[in-house]
């Protein structure tokens, strides 16, 4: 009688259903129709000031959370401008974009996780193939709260896919604004532009014109504490990198990580413990190579 009652629904509403859902998953229909979203919030402090609310899942939604990420999620396509919790992309290369323009324009959307409502979820795996039955199940294992919750392994992708047209008009924006070299990319809640060459309007016209869209879309931008408006004379920076020449750390902290290797090799006491030290590295080690990758040699 189950088996009759899903050939009807699947009759009636086409798609990808729940039964193929389970299979990509390996898991048993009742097996997955029976997991509850269970979540523990909790606080932790931001670096640029105030809190951060974590919704972190239980072991068991977020083992199937992670089977949906690499099984469901993984061979779709986000936008090329999105660089944030994609393969092969960091904040180098976010950076990377913003070399040597004139203007250089950092934004950043009001509680980016919260704000990515669920029916954007809904419609997303609806416009993908899944049927409603599939696409509600998916809906329910992903969001908390009729939102994506931060903590949970699929919200981090699931932002990109949703956003891939807001990603789309925000760079049609900057190049109607700034000309065809202007650029866009955006790293989870941080948005940046760059133009070549600035006009009298363009960083007014950029702001009001991603104010717009993104308020299409659903999220509002900060407004001034988290505006950064960076001309070719100043520092500029993305992502806590400077991009005025090449991508690199900030001179000042280049100095005092030469200080603190410095200290180490001598023997005395450093202000960083070896596994941060060990990041720290790690980050330059990003930098260099994703900064100045190797030349491919041509086959003849």
């Amino acid at each position: 009688m189950a088996g009759l009652f899903a050939w009807i629904s699947n009759r009636l509403d086409p798609g990808r259903s729940v039964e193929d859902l389970a299979r990509w998953l390996k898991i048993e229909v009742a097996d997955l129709q029976s997991v509850e979203p269970n979540y523990t919030t909790f606080r932790i402090p931001k670096r640029s000031g105030g809190f951060r609310t974590i919704e972190a899942p239980d072991e068991r939604l977020k083992e199937v959370q992670r089977l949906i990420l690499r099984r469901v999620l993984g061979g779709l396509k986000a936008h090329p401008c999105a660089l944030g919790f994609e393969r092969g992309r960091s904040i180098v290369t976010h950076a990377q974009a913003h070399v040597g323009k004139a203007l250089v324009i950092r934004l950043d959307l009001v509680d980016f996780f919260p704000n990515t409502q669920a029916d954007r979820v809904l419609e997303y795996f609806r416009s993908i193939g899944w049927n409603r039955r599939a696409a509600q199940l998916l809906v329910k294992l992903t969001t908390n709260n009729r939102h994506l919750p931060q903590g949970a392994p699929t919200s981090p992708r699931l932002t990109n896919l949703v956003n891939y047209k807001m990603d789309a008009r925000l760079l049609a924006m900057a190049r109607k604004v700034g000309g065809t070299d202007a650029t866009y990319t955006r790293y989870a809640d941080d948005l940046t532009f760059s133009v070549a060459h600035e006009g009298e309007h363009t960083s007014r016209d950029i702001i009001r014109g991603a104010s717009t869209i993104v308020r299409d879309t659903g999220y509002l931008l900060h407004r001034k504490k988290k505006t950064h408006i960076l001309r070719s004379h100043q520092r500029q920076t993305v992502a806590g990198l400077v991009v005025n020449d090449k991508v690199d750390l900030p001179r000042e902290t280049r100095r005092w990580l030469r200080a603190v290797e410095h200290r180490e090799r001598l023997g005395r006491e450093a202000t960083l413990t070896p596994a941060q030290l060990s990041g720290w590295r790690s980050l330059r080690h990003m930098i260099d190579t994703q900064r100045d990758p190797p030349a491919r040699v041509r086959r003849r």
